[in-house]
């Protein structure tokens, strides 16, 4: 990892005074050397956004992620062209040791509990970093409770028997305890009930209005994630196609055909999506 200073006036958000929490700059990622994952992306954080990063399936959402994480890394992902940016300074390449550190919690996608340990065996776990044990406070929880009430009520449950929802507020909760300021979550939605879709996503923007913490949030689920979002990315095949403020990119017509269900039967969208799905499947 490099240390460089990101230059005030190359920034790629193009705004004055701090820097963007998190900016790729033309950014090219290559998995085991051989298999362009990503390439050409940009993009920039703004602090105490949130930032929706939307595509179908092996659009490079979650390569992104785990690159700005510094996980990629251990799956033999690498930015082999562009850089990436931590509040100005360069992070391309970094481990996900050093990330930690910076306060970058990542939640992945398929609500990675500890299935054997307890409730509250895993929200303790948030307390942990790697080769150093931190000092527990049972107050630590108190963040979790705060937004999770429900999890107070089940702390001695092994997580494994958890159902879907209680293990998706449980890793939003473990997260917490490690007090990021940035949080990063890869399909927050995934496999859930419409009402407990809501819900995740309601206390995600409670969250992040009363924490403060920046947060990008890749998910198929483009109506709800733009709901929440402040602006939005939106990927295909490895490259950013669309980005706008989220109340603009949910007025595009492209959004409405491809993602939300809601345009005109006669858009002029119609045909390409049906080549679109045709290319996918051929």
């Amino acid at each position: 990892m490099t240390t460089n200073q990101r230059p005030a006036d190359t920034s790629a958000a193009g705004t004055a005074g701090d820097p963007p929490v998190v900016e790729l700059d033309n950014v090219e990622i290559v998995y085991d050397r051989h298999f362009l994952a990503v390439q050409g992306v940009s993009m920039a954080v703004e602090e105490g956004d949130i930032v929706a990063l939307l595509g179908p399936n092996g659009a490079g959402k979650s390569t992104i992620l785990k690159m700005i994480s510094g996980i990629g890394r251990s799956e033999r992902g690498e930015v082999t062209r562009g850089r990436v940016y931590y509040h100005g300074e360069e992070t391309t390449n970094a481990d996900a040791t050093t990330m930690v550190d910076r306060d970058v919690t990542h939640i992945l996608e398929g609500r990675r509990v500890f299935e054997d340990l307890t409730v509250e065996e895993n929200l303790r776990c948030g307390l942990y970093r790697e080769g150093r044990r931190f000092q527990f406070d049972e107050s630590d929880y108190q963040i979790a409770f705060d937004y999770f009430p429900q999890l107070e009520e089940i702390l001695d449950l092994k997580a494994g028997y958890a159902s879907g929802g209680q293990q998706q507020m449980l890793v939003v909760a473990r997260a917490l305890i490690h007090r990021p300021e940035l949080l990063l979550l890869d399909e927050p939605s995934l496999g859930l009930a419409p009402k407990l879709v809501q819900d995740i996503f309601e206390t995600l923007v409670e969250i992040n209005r009363e924490e403060g913490i920046t947060m990008i949030v890749a998910d198929q689920n483009a109506k709800r994630t733009l709901e929440v979002a402040d602006y939005g990315y939106v990927m295909e095949n490895g490259q950013v196609e669309l980005h706008d403020p989220a109340e603009q990119l949910v007025e595009r017509e492209e959004i409405k055909e491809f993602y939300l269900g809601t345009s005109n039967d006669d858009s002029r969208y119609t045909d390409v999506r049906h080549y679109k799905i045709r290319k996918r499947w051929t």
